[in-house]
């Protein structure tokens, strides 16, 4: 493992690492560490800068793994961000001067996004991460440096891709309900679907497969239990569709 001072100082990576709990989109953001050993009251995505003798994509699963204990996770690269006011921030700059050897550099980062089932993933917070925690994408406050910039470049990304393509399902449980697929779109897409209409036009991609299973236990008619066409979700991904907008 190269030392704090292989670092390149001026590029980094940031991660937004997107979830779903079957009612909200969330969003993985960590507490910093403070000099005094207290956690920062500013949230930030999982970011740091790379190493000199790393690529960008090395970067961005190492400082993951660094932050959060997450690995192996497919990252989708979402864009640069260099705008020379981007470190202004005065709770930034001080925080900077605790971990950066020279925190008056200018630093332009590298955003990566992906789609993950929370209830599969355990995150640890470690290094400066003080703390790692999933927060609805509604409840965002004013998060560190430009990071509220980035995670909504990466949403407005992940909103033209999914009406083309079917990449919001991994978001889901291996079974999953059409009531479940309907809010995740809503959520996505930050507005309200018709049911009747959404649920026409899913099926008519033949991505699903109807088992013979129904929710146990709920207060409500039990719906059936859908899985994925994986031939077919496979095909789709690939290739995408048309005319599948919302």
């Amino acid at each position: 493992m190269p030392h704090r001072h292989d670092l390149n100082p001026r590029v980094s990576v940031d991660n937004v690492i997107l979830g779903f709990d079957d009612e909200n989109l969330n969003v993985l953001l960590i507490g910093r560490s403070l000099a005094d050993g207290k956690m920062d009251d500013v949230l930030a995505l999982p970011g740091d800068l790379i190493y000199e003798n790393e690529n960008l994509d090395m970067a961005a699963q190492r400082v993951l793994h660094e932050l959060t204990g997450l690995t192996n996770l497919f990252l989708q690269q979402a864009g640069a961000f260099g705008d020379p006011d981007r470190l202004s921030k005065p709770k930034d700059r001080a925080w900077l001067k605790t971990v950066r050897q020279e925190p008056e550099v200018r630093v332009i980062t590298i955003a990566y996004f992906t789609l993950i089932n929370m209830h599969e993933f355990a995150p640890q917070p470690a290094s400066f991460a003080q703390s790692v925690q999933w927060v609805p994408i509604q409840d965002i406050g004013d998060l560190a440096f430009d990071h509220n910039q980035i995670l909504k470049t990466c949403l407005s990304r992940l909103q033209e891709t999914i009406a083309i393509k079917p990449v919001g399902f991994n978001l889901l449980p291996t079974k999953f309900t059409l009531g479940q697929l309907h809010k995740l779109y809503e959520a996505i897409l930050e507005k309200p679907l018709d049911k009747r209409n959404f649920r026409r036009k899913i099926q008519k991609l033949g991505i699903l497969t109807h088992l013979d299973e129904k929710q146990a236990g709920v207060p409500h008619k039990p719906s059936r239990f859908y899985k994925f066409n994986e031939i077919k979700y496979r095909e789709l991904a690939e290739t995408g569709f048309d005319n599948f907008g919302f």
